[in-house]
């Protein structure tokens, strides 16, 4: 039973804290005042006898007994919202997922699974947002996406989630066509020689960049300068074909590159293994039909990538 002592207004300013990362931005966007919303936590942090945020120079972040219970309200209060919403209006037989996805995905899988998809149910609704893992795994958490999908099976907010594999996807070094790299070999691809062009990289702190951190430092010699961070691949990808920096990306993104010859794979082994690419979920809350077709969808289309 849910202690008498716990209301809805403690739950909704811990959630918006965990959203804002500060107790001052929550209490703005809550219309209260800060010493109002520190009490309120702090009368949360006594009912359920844990401390729910550390206090840093960045702002708050969870403590684990916080993450624990993000994972619960989070789903509980969006479920709330959606029955009130479903009382005031009448069903329109639209059925909504909202997806989290990374840039590994974008181009190859979600597209691919998004027309298998609306093949069969073309009134299935996909509302995508991207960006870094850490963030779309804290708003699966908050209830605000139904799944995560990409490459995110190292990073450490996937913890306490479902993760199921669906694929191993490499990440690789790319360059425009006639790159004065294009025509060596892997034996001549020395440190020293990759060190002479500007790279475009992942931006910390991804998973993505901490594997190609991991790469120079086997590499023994001093990371190349970085000329360009982002998890863009269309702005990647453009100066690229513009200029002479080499490019870390993950292979599904650069298929059609390959193809139509406009990009080059250099023969350059950024890890000894792909990357485990596949679908995050918060176990806490039931999946909609919706959403378990799209996974389904998801499935069909990775069994034909494995050997």
């Amino acid at each position: 039973m849910l202690s008498p002592r716990i209301k809805l207004r403690h739950l909704q300013a811990f959630l918006e804290v965990a959203r804002q990362r500060s107790f001052a931005r929550a209490a703005d966007t809550l219309a209260i005042t800060q010493p109002a919303m520190s009490k309120t936590i702090r009368e949360l942090e006594e009912a359920v006898a844990a401390s729910l945020f550390e206090r840093g120079p960045r702002g708050v972040t969870l403590t684990p007994s916080g993450m624990a219970l993000l994972r619960h309200a989070g789903p509980a209060i969006n479920l709330l919202q959606e029955g009130l919403a479903a009382v005031r209006q009448p069903a329109s037989g639209e059925a909504v997922v909202r997806i989290g996805a990374l840039s590994t995905v974008e181009e190859g899988l979600l597209p691919q699974a998004a027309q298998a998809l609306h093949e069969r149910f073309p009134e299935i609704r996909l509302k995508v947002h991207s960006g870094p893992s850490a963030y779309l795994l804290s708003q699966l958490g908050l209830g605000e996406l139904d799944l995560v999908l990409g490459r995110m099976s190292e990073a450490r907010e996937s913890r306490g989630f479902s993760f199921e594999h669906l694929y191993h996807e490499p990440l690789v070094l790319m360059a425009r066509a006639g790159h004065a790299l294009a025509c060596l070999t892997r034996a001549q691809l020395s440190a020293d020689l990759l060190g002479d062009y500007p790279w475009v990289v992942p931006p910390a702190p991804t998973t993505l960049r901490e594997q190609v951190e991991r790469f120079w430092v086997e590499q023994g010699g001093p990371p190349p300068p970085i000329t360009l961070e982002t998890l863009s691949l269309t702005l990647s990808r453009r100066y690229v074909q513009r200029t002479d920096a080499l490019w870390v990306a993950p292979l599904d993104a650069v298929r059609s590159d390959l193809a139509e010859g406009s990009l080059v794979r250099l023969p350059v082994d950024i890890e000894a293994h792909g990357g485990s690419v596949g679908v995050c979920i918060n176990a806490t809350r039931a999946l909609s039909p919706a959403a378990e077709r799209l996974i389904e969808q998801l499935r069909d289309l990775a069994g034909q990538r494995d050997p």
